[in-house]
């Protein structure tokens, strides 16, 4: 297992210490859990490991183990939302649309999803 440090200028990496003020729905040891500032369904919610990892690509290299337990928390912070089923998204890469670059779990649903996503 390989622990990454937090990076000082990561937005995520800030929410995770107390520093930048967030809507938080879960904690474990392991990830936060948080509101998007900007929702694209009623529910969209973030999962972040408290490592900071570039990406999920990265982490799922990194920390396999860690990465399995992100996905767990996904589905309990669904659960918890009432979500009878959502979309998980990972933007992995800026080409992906990735703004920060810390992994992050999109949690969406609470209304109907169209397919192909945009």
């Amino acid at each position: 297992m390989t622990s990454s440090a937090p990076e000082p200028d990561c937005l995520f990496c800030k929410i995770v210490a107390g520093e930048i003020p967030a809507t938080i729905v879960a904690e474990t040891a392991d990830t936060v859990a948080f509101r998007d500032i900007n929702p694209q369904a009623p529910t969209h919610v973030l999962v972040i490991p408290r490592e900071h990892h570039r990406d999920v690509a990265v982490m799922a290299e990194q920390n396999p183990a860690l990465a399995g337990r992100l996905l767990a928390d996904v589905a309990a912070v669904a659960q918890q939302e009432g979500l009878p089923g959502f979309r998980l998204v990972f933007n992995t890469g800026a080409e992906a649309q990735q703004t920060v670059f810390h992994v992050h779990a999109h949690v969406i649903g609470g209304r109907e999803l169209t397919w192909p996503p945009g």
